[in-house]
């Protein structure tokens, strides 16, 4: 265990590579995230259904790979993995910027980078938060996952306005040669981990199709992990078509410059940092199980702010709502990832982490999609307002499962995909 400093964990070596790996990498997804669509849409002229078919693009990979994603990671070192990823992501990010350059770049380019991008970050992700408990033990997953959370924070305060900045000055297909060499600097940071996972065994008789269905059983037999399941998939859907409409309301309905639209994004950013400041503290406070469902029923509304503006002056209070909101989303995502990651064993937790990915962000194509549909049939602005309203209602499977008073979540492992006796601990 990592000696006690103010430091923690950063003063360990091997997790200090994943943590500038996943800094880096966080910087890079936030300058694509902005830069792919904003190519879309200023360099292409692409409607609101293809900015929506884009981001559904972008999210496909989690319907696609999601559940074999976890059983090929579980046959594999992550460590291996992780290096992998990030170089395949550089390779077909890199492929943008040159063929604007060529003048040969179409949409549908950017359908089949945004798709491949999106399948290999399926497999990073996976990898990553399955690797973290061989690296810091389980009994330090909670102040890992605070770390690496607080990385993604300050990657939405700083990255979607250097995005903008960049996007402004340089055109959005040169800015992505800057996130290919991000994902390059990530798998760098991944080559300097010293800890090596010995080669998982296989047993002779094991198939990828009994693999995934193990990992489906263990999630969904589970009250308290498929309630945490259905909660994250609605906000994701929801979500998604939020995100997808609000890049195009900024840009078109608003008439904001690519500088002003990220600065606007980067809002949700100081939101991060400070959640996973406090994560902690409010699961202490109110309880862990109170902690997950109140941190996405009290913000989600405030995300109603951004449609009731008419003017670039009336973002201010549509960017505080922003940081309210994300500082809900991060401690739901601190408190509730650290709580599955405890719970499960050493062999389940690939599939473990790519069945519950594949069940909640495999509504993000879905939602990107509808938000693309609706966004042509009632506008961006409308678009907004009927799916924030619906996402204020995601908290529900979370409030109305026994996680709504329990104080105190189990950390030791399953032994068994429906042990739920053992997860459902009595109120403190």
């Amino acid at each position: 265990m990592p000696p006690t400093h103010r430091l923690g964990l950063l003063r360990d070596h091997d997790f200090r590579g994943l943590f500038i790996s996943t800094s880096v990498s966080q910087v890079g997804h936030q300058i694509t995230s902005l830069a792919i669509p904003l190519v879309a849409v200023l360099a292409l002229a692409a409607t609101e259904f293809e900015v929506g078919l884009l981001s559904a693009a972008a999210g496909a990979a989690f319907l696609l790979v999601g559940l074999p994603a976890g059983a090929w990671v579980d046959r594999m070192r992550r460590r291996n993995v992780l290096l992998v990823t990030d170089l395949a992501r550089a390779a077909f990010l890199v492929t943008i910027p040159l063929a604007w350059w060529a003048d040969v770049l179409t949409i549908w380019q950017l359908y089949v980078v945004a798709l491949a991008v999106g399948v290999f970050t399926v497999f990073f992700d996976v990898a990553y938060q399955s690797y973290l408990p061989h690296l810091v033990g389980r009994t330090n997953l909670v102040e890992a996952n605070s770390k690496l959370e607080a990385v993604r924070g300050v990657s939405h305060l700083g990255g979607p306005g250097l995005a903008g900045v960049l996007i402004q000055w340089f055109t959005a297909p040169v800015v992505l040669v800057a996130d290919a060499v991000a994902m390059a600097t990530s798998a760098a940071a991944v080559w300097r981990i010293r800890a090596r996972e010995d080669r998982p065994q296989r047993k002779p008789e094991s198939r990828l199709v009994a693999e995934i269905r193990d990992g489906l059983r263990f999630v969904l037999r589970n009250r308290l992990l498929r309630a945490i399941a259905m909660c994250t998939a609605a906000f994701n859907l929801t979500h998604s078509a939020y995100s997808a409409m609000s890049i195009v309301f900024l840009a078109r309905e608003l008439e904001l410059s690519p500088g002003v639209i990220g600065l606007f994004m980067s809002a949700g950013g100081v939101g991060g940092i400070i959640g996973a400041a406090v994560a902690k503290r409010i699961a202490a406070s109110v309880g862990q199980g109170p902690a997950i469902w109140m941190s996405v029923a009290f913000t989600t509304p405030f995300c109603l702010l951004l449609p009731m503006a008419t003017s670039p002056w009336m973002l201010i209070p549509a960017g505080i709502a922003s940081v309210v909101m994300t500082i809900g989303v991060m401690v739901y995502n601190i408190t509730q990832v650290s709580f599955r990651q405890a719970l499960t064993p050493d062999a389940m937790l690939g599939r473990m982490n790519a069945t519950v990915r594949f069940l909640v962000w495999g509504t993000m194509p879905l939602g990107a999609l509808a938000g693309g549909v609706l966004g042509g049939l009632v506008g961006a602005r409308g678009t907004l307002w009927i799916v924030g309203v619906l996402s204020c209602l995601a908290f529900l499977p979370v409030a109305l499962s026994p996680l709504r008073r329990m104080k105190h979540l189990p950390t030791e492992p399953l032994d068994e995909p429906g042990d739920v006796a053992k997860a459902e601990v009595p109120t403190a």
